[in-house]
């Protein structure tokens, strides 16, 4: 295994709901759904969610700390879980929904309890941050059928992760709020009438249609990395057209009746802003899919400069 691999392990509740925030994430080599911190071995589905085992369902993520820290995986664990819940997570109850951050080495145990401690210290919630720091154990890989789960069951997953209280939990507790006013005073006027206002810019007359530079392309209202130039190609549409995202889980995806049409719109997920659409007409090696932007929503940050503006971990894609 190369030098440069490490392993993290989380349990926040139902393993199903705790792959997809990690999975496909610059860095990311895996993420295995599990069961770890008890003494039986080599236990089944139905012998941990017995709580008879000692084990919790837990998911070990496999990661390359030269493009993905530990701390940004510890920062990203804590939004998927209420951290003051002592007996589950959400609608599961019991022992093996319960939470932990198993460590693997001493250098993730001081960052986890200093992460845990500035969660604390933060005043956000008004319970105590109940998470236990443990040594990590063995950890003992589940059956086939829950192995990346969302992906296999998409439809039954969404369903559970809101009907268990979860998303609205993540939406209510850690989703970013932005003020209208002061995204009037921040943006241009285009640049609020397309993000806040779902509006779409004229093709042809945008800034990044035609832009071939080497670079990332963010969220103009929360920053976040949304699109890379190595994804860019020409759709001779008149705005820019990317085939993927840097980070799926930056951006969502809902049902757009607007104007006549059956569409497919992509908002940001940190801002919740309009972005653009998504359409089947990309290039077929690629996956066929076209994600046609607004060069209003989005900013460019040139390859030579990512390090200097806070995006060194997409230096990556440039290698």
């Amino acid at each position: 295994m190369s030098d440069n691999i490490e392993k993290a392990i989380f349990a926040g509740g139902c393993f199903w709901c705790m792959v997809e925030p990690f999975d496909e994430r610059p860095g990311i080599k895996s993420v295995i759904s599990g069961y770890t911190g008890g003494t039986l071995e080599n236990p089944t589905y139905e012998q941990v969610c017995s709580n008879t085992t000692g084990h919790l369902e837990a998911v070990q993520i496999t990661f390359d700390p030269t493009i993905v820290s530990y701390q940004e995986l510890v920062e990203l664990f804590w939004q998927q879980i209420d951290p003051t819940d002592t007996g589950g997570q959400f609608h599961d109850r019991g022992e093996s929904y319960q939470t932990a951050i198993y460590f693997t080495n001493n250098e993730q145990k001081e960052i986890a309890e200093e992460s845990k401690a500035t969660l604390a210290q933060s005043g956000k919630f008004n319970k105590p941050i109940v998470v236990p720091i443990l040594e990590a154990k063995k950890f003992y890989d589940a059956e086939e059928e829950h192995q990346y789960y969302y992906k296999k069951n998409q439809s039954h997953y969404r369903a559970y992760k809101k009907g268990s209280g979860r998303a609205q939990f993540i939406e209510d507790n850690w989703q970013n709020k932005y003020d209208k006013e002061e995204l009037k005073q921040r943006l241009t006027p285009e640049q609020y009438r397309v993000t806040q206002e779902d509006g779409t810019e004229q093709p042809f007359q945008n800034e990044y249609w035609n832009h071939e530079e080497e670079g990332i392309y963010v969220d103009i209202v929360s920053g976040k990395a949304l699109f890379s130039s190595e994804d860019k190609f020409d759709a001779n549409c008149g705005w820019p057209s990317f085939t993927k995202p840097v980070v799926p889980q930056h951006v969502t995806e809902h049902l757009d009746t607007t104007a006549g049409m059956i569409r497919t719109e992509v908002r940001s997920k940190d801002a919740n802003s309009h972005l653009g659409h998504i359409f089947e007409d990309g290039p077929v090696d690629k996956g066929g899919l076209r994600y046609c932007i607004n060069s209003a929503a989005v900013r460019f940050v040139k390859k030579q400069d990512l390090e200097k503006e806070g995006y060194g971990q997409y230096s990556y894609i440039f290698r």
